[in-house]
């Protein structure tokens, strides 16, 4: 009985839920950054926090995200394959004639970096557009406040 009572607790435990989620993207950092010659934007996304930087000598002004915010969060991380991350290529160019600033996502996991190529701000890779469309909103908030 108690062979069968530890089976079924372990089956039970293990299956994939939004709790399981909501620890992982809590363990994780993500980092936005755009770039240009006239334009700076981070944003760092860590434990219900969303911390936004608007220019490279400013400081950050934290946000707290709400909860159905970082619900999105968790299911779009959900969504992202990080070992493939360094692979994704940029649907357009626009950066390479000044035409968009430069920007690049980064996701700190369990002691380790994911970083993807450079791509156009407003522009990412489909496989990780969501997200960073979320995350930029984050900034867009800011500037209503």
């Amino acid at each position: 009985m108690k062979l069968l009572s530890l089976l079924f607790l372990t089956i039970f435990l293990s299956k994939g839920c939004e709790g399981d989620a909501q620890k992982k993207l809590e363990a994780a950092q993500l980092i936005y950054t755009a770039n240009s010659r006239g334009f700076h934007q981070e944003i760092i996304i860590e434990n219900h926090i969303a911390s936004i930087k608007k220019d490279r000598k400013g400081k950050a002004v934290q946000t707290k995200i709400t909860n159905a915010d970082w619900k999105e969060l968790i299911a779009l991380f959900k969504e992202i394959n990080l070992e493939e991350i360094k692979d994704l290529k940029s649907p357009t160019e626009k950066r390479f004639y000044d035409g968009a600033a430069i920007a690049n996502l980064k996701i700190n996991y369990k002691g380790k970096s994911y970083e993807s190529q450079s791509f156009d701000h407003g522009f990412p890779p489909v496989e990780i557009k969501k997200i960073v469309t979320k995350i930029n909103s984050f900034a867009k908030q800011n500037n209503e406040n």
